[in-house]
């Protein structure tokens, strides 16, 4: 199952088209299909994978980044760093996909099919800063080029956009690159990254964000030259709409020749939310989006075949034990983690952990992106392990985190146990005790006779979360209510976890059924 469709039934969508954190969407369109991937950070899998026939119903296919490389850097979570802001293209009958790591440089890999196989990540350049990467195969005279921006916080300068010729089969670069757009020597323009390139009526054109994510514009740039000179223009910005800082994402062209845009919003702890605009050529040959420049709330679908109205799948079951494509775990994951059995459900082994008290540590907690819109959570959770001290729970984890869950106790019996931290800016450094803000109760710990419990979140307006919980005595409210919060670039998440203290010897498992999420409207 899946939230709701932005599909309105009466041939329009409103937007978001995508109503959670997928953040700075790139778009292809392959013969009568379009997919999309987006930053998956420090996640694994990475790079998602989704599909649509009309731009409104999308469903997630699947992950082209089985693992994150060097693998051994993320073994421990790393929620900011990893996969920025990947560019989707498909040349020479394969589906290619180009990202920078920040701290290692820029990765492409590809495919033959969407679903893959994929090609473990190769290193096309090596460095610092190098973030925002886009390919572009020119078809018309063979060569190819790669347009990047940069990271201050690594290299030292941002605002600018560097050129490279590239290798044709994508393996690596020719030159040692040229800034082709030098944003600190456009009046008014700063933050300028995200590059996605194109060749269209005989020119080069960049679509390329300004002015940071939450109050910047979409600009466009085009040169009768890779390498420029180019002019700008803004194409896209807020207006007097409520949708803050529109921009960052990709152009695609329907088989009917319609042009349409799809970019991110900021929305806090939601994370980068997708809009979709109607785009068109003006009179001078420019770019127009949205309506004249500015977001549309709902507008006429594209003109395609209709298809049914989905969204990326939240529910699960487990069936077998496993768990469905919408999961990721906060760090490359290790065998053992999540067992799989005959029966439903997913049984997450307590993982043993001198992390107990923050989860903000831990990789091995199975997350999921938590809705745009209130909506009400829930999962059964069975604790089976007999290790005092083992726990697990359901979790809304950002810069600051609360779960409500069960834990053993000393004398074997279980409680409910609810708690949380504070934010403490993830990257800041620990506290003179070596820690990053403890976990406190939030709530007084409460008996759970059978070991069981039916827990809810419940997520209203601006992310503010209300727990609950049912350990046989019918539902009980839990706590005070808990604001979640985004890291730097990456809105909450929803989490379930199993852990132990260190020590020694098997420590048994959870077991969660029914995992469920069904918008609250209020």
């Amino acid at each position: 199952m899946a939230l709701a469709s932005a599909d309105l039934g009466d041939g329009t969508y409103r937007n978001p088209v995508l109503d959670a954190d997928w953040s700075d969407p790139d778009l292809l369109c392959v013969g009568d299909d379009f997919y999309l991937t987006a930053s998956s950070f420090g996640r694994a899998p990475g790079l998602p994978l989704l599909h649509s026939r009309d731009l409104v119903n999308w469903t997630l296919v699947g992950h082209a980044l089985g693992l994150l490389e060097p693998a051994g850097e993320f073994r421990k979570p790393r929620h900011d760093c990893g996969v920025w802001a990947p560019s989707l293209r498909h040349h020479d009958d394969r589906f290619w996909i180009f990202w920078g790591d920040p701290d290692h440089g820029i990765f492409q890999v590809n495919a033959p099919e969407i679903r893959g196989p994929w090609t473990r990540p190769h290193l096309v350049k090596e460095g610092k800063g190098l973030i925002d990467a886009c390919p572009l195969w020119d078809e018309e005279t063979g060569e190819a080029y790669l347009v990047h921006a940069w990271a201050k916080s690594r290299a030292g300068v941002k605002n600018r956009l560097t050129g490279h010729r590239m290798r044709p089969d994508g393996t690596g670069l020719l030159d040692e690159g040229k800034v082709i757009i030098d944003a600190d020597r456009i009046p008014g323009w700063f933050t300028l990254e995200g590059p996605k390139a194109y060749r269209h009526d005989g020119w080069f054109w960049i679509f390329a964000p300004a002015g940071g994510v939450e109050t910047g514009w979409q600009g466009a740039f085009r040169s009768r030259g890779f390498f420029g000179p180019y002019e700008e223009r803004v194409v896209l910005e807020q207006g007097d709409t409520e949708v803050n800082g529109p921009h960052q994402g990709g152009w695609v062209r329907t088989r009917a020749g319609e042009d349409w845009f799809a970019h991110f919003q900021q929305r806090g702890p939601y994370g980068r939310v997708v809009h979709l605009q109607p785009m068109r050529w003006g009179a001078d040959n420019w770019p127009v989006l949205g309506d004249e420049g500015a977001p549309v709330a709902v507008h006429r679908k594209p003109r395609l075949p209709p298809q049914p109205p989905c969204a990326p799948a939240t529910d699960d079951d487990f069936p077998g034990g496993r768990f469905g494509r919408q999961w990721q775990w906060t760090a490359n994951p290790h065998d053992g983690w999540a067992t799989q059995h005959s029966g439903d459900g997913l049984r997450l082994s307590c993982v043993r952990t001198a992390d107990a008290h923050d989860l903000r540590r831990l990789p091995n907690v199975l997350t999921q992106r938590l809705p745009g819109i209130p909506a009400t959570v829930g999962v059964e959770l069975r604790l089976d392990s007999e290790e005092p001290g083992a726990r697990a729970g359901l979790a809304v984890l950002g810069d600051a985190f609360s779960w409500i869950g069960l834990q053993r106790e000393a004398d074997g019996s279980v409680r409910l146990v609810h708690r949380f931290a504070e934010s403490v800016a993830m990257g800041a450094p620990p506290t003179p005790s070596g820690q990053w803000g403890r976990e406190r109760d939030a709530a007084h710990p409460r008996e759970a006779p059978e070991g069981r419990a039916r827990l809810w979140i419940e997520s209203g307006a601006g992310a503010r979360c209300r727990f609950s919980y049912d350990v046989g005595g019918g539902r009980q409210s839990s706590g005070q209510v808990f604001a979640a919060t985004s890291w730097r670039w990456v809105g909450a998440l929803l989490g379930l976890f199993a852990l132990a203290p260190v020590g020694g010897g098997h420590t048994g498992a959870a077991s969660f059924t029914q995992f469920r999420i069904t918008s609250s409207f209020r």
